[in-house]
This record gives C-alpha cells, structure tokens and sequence, in this order.
C-alpha cells in the first residue's frame, strides 16, 4: 500500500538525518546519505502534494467552490 511506503519513507528520512546530525559520517558518505535522503525527501514531499489535491476533491462544492475547514489534528 502507498501509505506503508510513505511510511517507510519518511521513516528512512528520520534515520539519515540523524546519522547527518552526529557528524560521524565521512565526506563521501555524508554525500551519499544526503543524496538518498533529498529522494526520500521528494518522495513523501509528493505524497503529501497528492493527499492536500484529494483533499481538496473531497471538500469540493456542487457549485464548485470549495468548502473550507479548519484542520483540528485531534479528530484524527
């Protein structure tokens, strides 16, 4: 499922930018993690692009307004 891989993901993105930050890493392989991490970055950067899109569908009018409403993240 799309969702598992944007999970996974966004899950990778975390680990590199934590093994960024400890500056424990070689030029070459901070390079290395950094590359993967700026596709990993555009990948969930993407799904998130698509879910506001499918959002927007969703709270589409019949007059083809669109029907605003404030995000409240505790209803998830």
């Amino acid at each position: 499922m799309a969702t598992d891989k944007f999970e996974a993901s966004l899950k990778r993105l975390e680990e590199i930018v934590k093994r960024l930050e400890a500056g424990s890493l070689t030029l070459e392989d901070s390079l290395k993690a950094f590359e993967e991490g700026v596709k990993h970055a555009g990948f969930c950067s993407g799904k998130l692009d698509d879910a506001e899109r499918r959002v927007e569908i969703l709270l589409r009018q019949k007059d083809g307004s669109l029907k605003r409403e404030p995000f409240e993240s505790g209803e998830i």
